[in-house]
């Protein structure tokens, strides 16, 4: 029975044991429950929830509920194995004939593992005292030489390989051979040697990392520091500005209503000098038209004789005048302030922002691992090396529908979406391909890559380079290698193409700078007789 049940799926793909907890996800892959939960909640899966062996992706995270089938199914088998005695890691006894004990030695010289009971004559009878007992070993056999049959405990340093005492005298006769254990020794020399190398190495790193860390905390620290005296002035002067506004408000006003006052005043007297010497003129008037001479003449030297008004009072107190200058004032701090905020421009200008990586190996500190989406490629191309290269194959492929799979372009997405800075290259060969990074969705079924605002494109072809984004095209004049590197700063919204010769020699052939307001997927178009493989970081 335990026969049957050993060649049943049992075990996570993810943590390679038997299933734990298992549940059985719609595209019918199981898992434990606690590695799905844990493969989907790392950081590069956040949000992204697909099956780990068919990448069938989920719209929303699936809940996941206990496989009752499946649980007792694990179960009877783990019981079976212990009633079997031997479990599916353990190495058997080789002289149990009928229930098969777990093995504890292995003897070099019988060549076989044996359990307690079966192992005892080689501790009490003298005829085994020269026998080597060792750790228990599945692959004894491996030990054996496959010439002679016999163990294998010479080194021969000439063919770099282990050997038995009839290989010395057969076809290593002459070669420079030492006993396994000498060799052991010498090899563990090396070993240490190597050994204290990695451990300098770790020191001089820690260290590195130490510094690096300290830099980092001065770097936040002073960029604080910097932000609050930034923020402080700005408030100070801000603080100064207003109340210096409010003091010059009120004294505009006091000024204001004083020169109203004193104009008032003058309408006052002028209205009433108007309103007596309206009515003289009409004095005058009446008298004039009197036919009688007599009182004509009685009443004409009271009128004739009276003061007049003075004609030339200055009422010209010029009201506007009076703010004229203040205007004219403000119009220059308005031009001071314009001068200020001009130097904080130029202060914002000599903070040195970190510049683009320049060499390969400055690149390499932003590798990020990639694997094609098989459930985005179209039907004429072929995914291999584990997901990492894609070719252009004349017989369809019959992949299975899914919504995001291409059906009008050769077009393959990564399953990976990025955000933050990343770095990746691709060796590409064939008549012609394009390396590019989209917004993921719908709409990039309808178009090809470059031919809509939400896809950047790189098009690489025996004949040249061009750049395409939203429809329109930049030819390339710098040529380009068969390796092509991607520098992508999400944040900083750069996203560059460089060329990358055999000796590691990177060129830039081309730089968008914008604004991205979506993690990027990168993506691929190949072509018929073309192939890419993305390299992975070393």
């Amino acid at each position: 029975m335990a026969e049957g049940f050993s060649e049943l799926r049992l075990c996570c793909s993810i943590c390679l044991d038997v299933l734990k907890n298992p549940v059985t996800l719609q595209c019918g892959h199981s898992y434990c429950m606690d590695c799905i939960n844990g493969y989907w909640d790392q950081e590069g899966q956040k949000g992204v929830y697909c099956c780990p062996q068919c990448r069938f992706r989920f719209r929303t995270r699936p809940t996941l509920s206990k496989s009752t089938v499946l649980a007792d199914l694990v179960g009877t088998f783990s019981v079976v194995q212990e009633e079997d005695g031997v479990r599916s890691q353990d190495v058997e006894c080789d002289f149990c004939t009928e229930k098969k004990l777990k093995a504890v030695k292995s003897c070099l010289v019988c060549l076989a593992s044996f359990c307690a009971t079966h192992l005892e004559p080689h501790y009490v009878s003298a005829a085994f005292r020269r026998h080597q007992l060792v750790e228990v070993s599945a692959s004894i056999q491996e030990k054996i030489c496959s010439r002679h049959d016999k163990l294998l405990e010479v080194y021969c340093r000439t063919d770099d390989q282990c050997i038995c005492l009839l290989c010395v005298m057969d076809e290593h006769k002459g070669h420079d051979t030492v006993s396994a254990a000498a060799e052991r020794k010498e090899k563990q020399k090396q070993f240490d040697k190597k050994k204290h190398r990695y451990q300098q190495g770790i020191q001089e790193k820690e260290k590195q990392l130490k510094q690096l860390k300290k830099t980092i905390t001065g770097l936040r620290c002073s960029g604080d520091a910097a932000v609050n005296q930034n923020e402080k002035v700005y408030s100070e002067i801000v603080s100064m500005a207003d109340k210096r506004r409010c003091a010059l408000k009120e004294l505009i006003r006091v000024q204001e209503n004083a020169a109203v006052s004193r104009a008032q005043a003058l309408v006052h007297q002028l209205e009433n000098e108007i309103s007596g010497m309206r009515k003289k003129e009409n004095e005058i008037k009446q008298l004039s038209l009197s036919e009688d001479h007599i009182r004509f003449l009685q009443t004409c030297h009271s009128i004739l004789n009276s003061p007049e008004s003075n004609m030339s009072t200055d009422v010209n107190i010029q009201l506007h005048a009076a703010f004229d200058f203040v205007t004219t004032a403000i119009s220059d701090l308005k031009g001071k302030l314009e001068s200020m905020v001009r130097a904080l421009e130029d202060i914002a200008e000599t903070i040195e922002i970190d510049p683009d990586p320049t060499t390969r190996q400055e690149f390499s500190i932003y590798s990020c691992h990639l694997s094609l989406d098989p459930n985005t490629a179209f039907e004429n191309l072929m995914l291999s090396e584990g997901n990492s290269k894609v070719t252009w194959v004349k017989k369809p492929r019959g992949y299975p529908y899914h919504p995001d799979r291409f059906t009008k372009y050769d077009q393959v997405l990564c399953a990976e979406s990025l955000f933050g800075v990343c770095y990746w290259e691709v060796h590409w060969k064939g008549p012609r391909v394009e390396v590019a990074v989209c917004y993921k969705g719908a709409e990039m079924e309808e178009c090809g890559f470059g031919y809509t605002d939400k896809s950047w494109c790189f098009s690489l072809s025996t004949s040249g380079c061009t750049f395409w984004h939203n429809g329109a095209k930049t030819k390339i004049s710098v040529p380009c290698s068969s390796t092509v590197g991607v520098y992508l700063n999400h944040q900083g919204g750069n996203l560059s193409f460089y060329s990358v010769s055999d000796s590691g020699q990177m060129t830039l052939l081309h730089k968008v700078q914008t604004t991205f307001s979506e993690p990027l997927t990168p993506g691929f178009m190949v072509s018929r007789g073309s192939s890419i493989e993305i390299i992975s970081s070393k």
